[in-house]
């Protein structure tokens, strides 16, 4: 025998409650009227944090680029001054290949 089947009457037990509470809740929705200018101030406020994001957006891709640019600097300033291994000789290494040339 269930909890329905003890009552005895309809509408009382958990029919009742959730009848009540429905009217209730429904009253107290219906006392409730929208601003209105609600939406205009919802929206203007989502256009504003948008507009914020993008902006950070930008300022942390303009910071990556520049730092990038600049470790990329400091990486070929310390590059060696002198000749390197693939040329040698007293006029800068134009004319003599320190790799041996293959003869015919």
């Amino acid at each position: 025998m269930t909890h329905r089947d003890a009552t005895g009457s309809p509408g009382t037990g958990q029919d009742r409650t959730e009848r009540e509470l429905r009217e209730a809740l429904e009253a107290l929705a219906g006392g409730v009227r929208p601003a209105p200018d609600a939406y205009r101030t919802a929206r203007g406020e989502w256009l504003r944090r948008e507009r914020r994001r993008r902006l950070v957006l930008a300022v942390l891709v303009a910071v990556v680029f520049a730092l990038a640019t600049l470790i990329g600097l400091w990486v070929l300033n310390q590059a060696p001054a002198h000749p390197g291994v693939i040329f040698s000789g007293a006029d800068g290494g134009a004319s003599h290949a320190s790799l041996p040339r293959p003869h015919p």
